[in-house]
């Protein structure tokens, strides 16, 4: 969670990583891995919500981790994340729908989260506190959904996506996020949110070493044994991972094929054609009076407000509001 100050210029300059995602390898290194820029469109999501500072941030980042682990689908369908926590921020959702939409909503304690940002800007592992995230992948409704469940216990949102990836697929994953605002100068001046992220996976050579900590199975019974150490080119790609800032991952003027130029020159980085990112939501009229119809006719009473019954949108916080006469045409 950071943020920045530079032009509207720099800001509104369209360069071609802007909402969009751009897979790369590192071939000599057994790395594979993708960058996530995101500005209009986690603008758009945050804009469309009156979040603290805090939340915004860590709904930014949630976003940037869906869009790098849903782009990842070889077929039409959904990645859902959604955390169930007891800290200040006790829910997030965001999902990417394919080829590359992306929508998102928090729930939080408006005090909770205002005590923490009393001292500055908190941690996202102190705003989600205790719990779980839950990545779902989604094919359709004729097809079984697929979850995968990780701890929440003190980590951050990209500590718990490496998690998920060692024990779902064993496969050795580094995730890196930021979110913020950027303040513009000059007649665009104003914040205008941005979120970045990296992700690196290893693909040890048929016969060579998992990066993975692993042990050899001959440790006598009562014993410990220590891991193998991992494949020295996991480790390096890690290293050159680690000296990523969150403003080179936000920085509006530095294009993801610089930074990874920047990060993995000396071995040899190759990038492939990249794909858009944008904001959706499904709601309707239609759809949200079909939601609050299936309510039973005690419980659309109960909704009623000076004849009228109001209902939100929790992706968007476009607000619907019916006649109860209409609703109970449909109930």
């Amino acid at each position: 969670m950071t943020s920045a100050d530079f032009s509207a210029a720099g800001v509104y300059s369209m360069k071609t990583g802007d909402d969009a995602i751009l897979p790369f390898e590192v071939k000599p290194l057994g790395v594979r891995g993708r960058v996530v820029r995101l500005a209009g469109a986690i603008n758009e999501i945050v804009g469309r919500h009156d979040y603290p500072r805090a939340v915004s941030a860590l709904l930014a980042e949630a976003v940037a981790l869906t869009t790098m682990l849903g782009s990842s689908l070889k077929f039409d369908g959904k990645l859902i994340l959604q955390t169930k926590t007891d800290g200040p921020v006790d829910m997030l959702v965001a999902d990417f729908a394919t080829p590359g939409e992306i929508r998102a909503y928090a729930h939080y304690d408006e005090a909770r989260v205002a005590a923490l940002e009393e001292d500055g800007n908190p941690p996202s592992p102190d705003l989600l506190g205790k719990g779980h995230l839950a990545l779902t992948i989604d094919q359709g409704r004729h097809m079984e959904r697929y979850q995968g469940i990780v701890p929440l216990d003190g980590v951050s949102l990209s500590e718990a996506a490496n998690v998920y990836f060692q024990q779902s697929e064993q496969l050795p994953t580094d995730v890196r996020l930021a979110a913020g605002p950027i303040v513009a100068r000059g007649k665009a001046g104003g914040e205008h949110w941005r979120a970045g992220g990296i992700m690196i996976q290893h693909l040890p050579a048929q016969g060579d070493p998992s990066a993975l900590p692993v042990h050899s199975g001959d440790v006598p019974e009562g014993q410990e044994e220590e891991p193998l150490e991992e494949d020295e080119n996991w480790v390096r790609a890690r290293i050159f991972l680690a000296t990523v800032e969150d403003h080179e991952l936000l920085d509006p003027t530095l294009s993801p094929e610089a930074l990874l130029f920047r990060l993995f020159h000396e071995d040899g980085v190759t990038v492939y054609p990249s794909s858009k990112v944008q904001r959706y939501c499904q709601c309707s009229r239609e759809r949200v009076a079909e939601i609050v119809s299936q309510f039973s006719p005690d419980e659309i009473a109960e909704m009623v407000v000076d004849g009228k019954i109001s209902a939100t949108c929790e992706f968007c916080s476009t607000v619907y509001e019916f006649e109860s006469e209409e609703l109970k045409k449909d109930s």
